[in-house]
């Protein structure tokens, strides 16, 4: 029990480096607050529930960077990923179609899966750049790596990636954090 407690602990506290990583990369770059777009911030974590962050009633976590942004922003009760396991879901999340329509299905990639993402799928940073955007993703990608690193999250419309490109524990070097360590080391 003790050790499940520990691995949310974790989990929580990776997330809200990321939140807090994020939140500087798509900061205050304009000198025109009363123009400008707002800061859009996805957090996507597998294996959180609905009721781990500290603002959903979680009676032990403390999430207070996750407390404050859902106090400043949208605050949703409700969601329903696309599929139970990583790569579909994350397609899903990120292109807006369900996940079999862009054939990222049924399954997750594998370090030696030669495939990836489509490059015609239109996503959301894509989309977002479309419309003066700065986009960037930290984390886990896990919709593959391709020859030449053709399917990473910088050929579909994000600025800047720091993050492993499978779960952590499929990465086939022992420190896998893109661009600074290549992840055929």
């Amino acid at each position: 029990r003790h050790r499940v407690n520990m691995g949310r602990q974790r989990v929580l506290f990776y997330l809200c480096v990321c939140c807090c990583f994020t939140a500087v990369l798509c900061g205050t770059g304009s000198s025109k607050p009363a123009e400008s777009k707002p800061n859009i911030v996805l957090l996507f974590a597998d294996d959180l529930g609905y009721g781990d962050p500290s603002c959903y009633g979680h009676p032990t976590s403390s999430t207070p960077n996750i407390d404050k942004m859902a106090s400043e922003g949208l605050f949703f009760t409700q969601f329903y990923t696309g599929a139970p396991v990583c790569s579909p879901s994350r397609a899903t999340l990120l292109t807006g179609r369900f996940h079999p329509r862009s054939g990222i299905y049924p399954g997750v990639f594998w370090p030696d899966d030669i495939g990836g993402l489509p490059h015609d799928e239109t996503t959301i940073a894509k989309s977002l750049k479309t419309v003066g955007y700065s986009t960037a993703i930290v984390g886990k990608w896990h919709l593959g790596v391709g020859e030449n690193n053709t399917y990473l999250p910088i050929n579909y419309g994000f600025d800047y990636y720091m993050g492993i490109p499978y779960s952590h524990d499929m990465c086939p070097c022992p420190i896998c954090f893109y661009p600074n360590v290549s992840c055929a080391a």
